[in-house]
C-alpha cells in the first residue's frame, strides 16, 4: 500500500451522508432550513467528486483533450445551481453568485493559497506570462460587465435594447473564451501547466464516467431543494439575498477546488494554483456568466447583463490586485494576506446588501 503524503487531500467523502438525509427531509416534508442546510453541505462532496472524476478522465485522455473536459466541467456545480435560480426568476441572485465566484476566486482562494504556500515556502515562483495570459482575459471580462451597465443608465434603454446589447455582449465573450482554449492548449500551449500531465490515473474510464454522470445528477438533485428552501432558510438564518449570492453560494459550489489550491501552493506548485484560481474565474466571466443569458431566454426568464455598480468595481479592483501581484512571476505570504483581506472588505460590505 503505497505511503500517505503528509499533504494529500483531505477527503470530504464523509460528507455524502448529507445527501441521503438532503432527499429524506424533502421528501418528507421537513423544516425548509434543514432541507437548506443538508442540500448545501450535501453538494460539496459531490462537486468534489465531480472534479475528482473529471481529473480522472483528463488523465485518460491525455493533456489536450484533458484540459479541454477539465475547462468544460470546472463550474459545473455552479452552472446547475445557477439554472435552478433562473428557473426560479432569482435573477439577481445568480448574478451575484457570478460576481461571488470571481471575487472568491481571485481574493479569497487565492490569498488563502498565496498565504500558506509564502509561510511554509518564504518566496514562490510561477509561470508570469501564463498568469498575464489569464489576469488579461479578466480585463476584458470587465469591460464586458461595464460597457452594457453605462448603456443601460446612459439613458432611456428599452429591454429590447438591453437584451440585444446583453446577447451581443455574452456572444463575444464566449468566442474570446474559446480563442483563449486555442491559445493555452493549441498554438501556446507550452506555457501552460497541464496538472495532468505526468499523472497516470488510478481510475478505469468506466469508473470515472459512471461517477461524474452520477455525482452531477445528485448536484442537479439537491439544486432544486436548495433553491427551494431559499427564502425560508435567508429568514431563518437572518441573512441578506446578496450574502447567500455573493459568499455563501460560491463557497458551497467551490470548496473542493479551493482546497486542491491551498494544497498545490504548499507543494510548492504554485503554476497550478493559479491556474485554479484565475482559470476558474476566466470561465466564470467569459463563459459560464454569457450561457446563463442563453439559458435564460430559453426557459422564459430572461436576465441581461447588466451589473450593479457595486458588483463591477469589486470585480474590477480585484482584477487589478491580481495583475499586480502576477506580473513579477513571484509571490509571499504578504501578498496572500492582501489578497484575502480586500475579500473581507468586500465581503463585509456586500452583507449588508439586500
Amino acid at each position: 500500500m503505497p505511503e500517505r503524503s503528509p499533504w494529500s487531500k483531505p477527503s470530504l467523502d464523509w460528507l455524502l451522508v448529507f445527501v441521503p438525509a438532503a432527499i429524506v427531509l424533502e421528501l418528507a416534508g421537513g423544516p425548509d432550513l434543514a432541507i437548506f442546510l443538508c442540500s448545501a453541505v450535501g453538494i460539496v462532496p459531490l462537486a468534489g467528486l465531480i472534479g475528482r472524476s473529471t481529473e480522472q478522465l483528463a488523465t485518460h485522455l491525455g493533456p489536450r483533450s484533458g484540459g479541454l473536459l477539465n475547462a468544460t466541467f470546472g463550474n459545473v456545480t455552479e452552472l446547475i445551481i445557477a439554472v435552478f435560480l433562473i428557473l426560479d426568476g432569482r435573477l439577481d441572485v445568480v448574478k451575484l453568485s457570478m460576481t461571488g465566484s470571481i471575487l472568491g476566486n481571485l481574493l479569497l482562494v487565492l490569498g488563502i493559497s498565496l498565504l500558506a504556500g509564502g509561510i511554509r515556502h518564504t518566496e514562490q515562483s510561477f509561470n508570469a506570462r501564463s498568469a498575464q495570459v489569464h489576469a488579461t482575459s479578466l480585463v476584458l471580462a470587465v469591460t464586458g460587465l461595464l460597457m452594457p451597465a453605462v448603456f443601460a443608465h446612459s439613458g432611456d434603454v428599452s429591454k429590447i435594447q438591453r437584451e440585444v446589447v446583453s446577447v451581443t455582449v455574452a456572444l463575444v465573450l464566449i468566442a474570446l473564451y474559446l480563442g483563449a482554449l486555442a491559445f493555452t492548449m493549441v498554438t501556446h500551449e507550452h506555457l501552460f501547466r497541464t496538472p495532468t500531465e505526468g499523472e497516470e490515473p488510478t481510475w478505469s474510464r468506466r469508473r470515472a464516467l459512471g461517477v461524474l454522470v452520477v455525482a452531477t445528477a445528485f448536484v442537479g438533485l439537491l439544486s432544486e431543494f436548495l433553491v427551494g428552501a431559499l427564502d425560508p432558510a435567508i429568514d431563518s438564518l437572518g441573512l441578506t439575498e446578496g450574502f447567500v449570492g455573493l459568499i455563501l453560494i460560491p463557497i458551497i459550489g467551490n470548496a473542493a477546488e479551493h482546497s486542491s489550491a491551498v494544497l498545490f501552493a504548499l507543494r510548492n506548485k504554485v503554476d497550478v494554483t493559479l491556474e485554479i484560481a484565475i482559470g476558474s474565474s476566466t470561465q466564470i466571466a467569459l463563459f459560464v456568466a454569457p450561457v446563463l443569458v442563453f439559458v435564460s431566454l430559453l426557459v422564459g426568464h430572461p436576465m441581461d447583463f447588466v451589473f450593479t455598480t457595486f458588483e463591477i468595481a469589486s470585480v474590477a479592483l480585484s482584477t487589478v490586485l491580481v495583475f499586480m501581484i502576477s506580473a513579477d512571476g513571484w509571490s509571499n505570504w504578504l501578498e496572500g494576506a492582501q489578497l484575502t483581506g480586500a475579500y473581507v472588505i468586500m465581503a463585509i460590505s456586500f452583507f449588508f446588501i439586500q
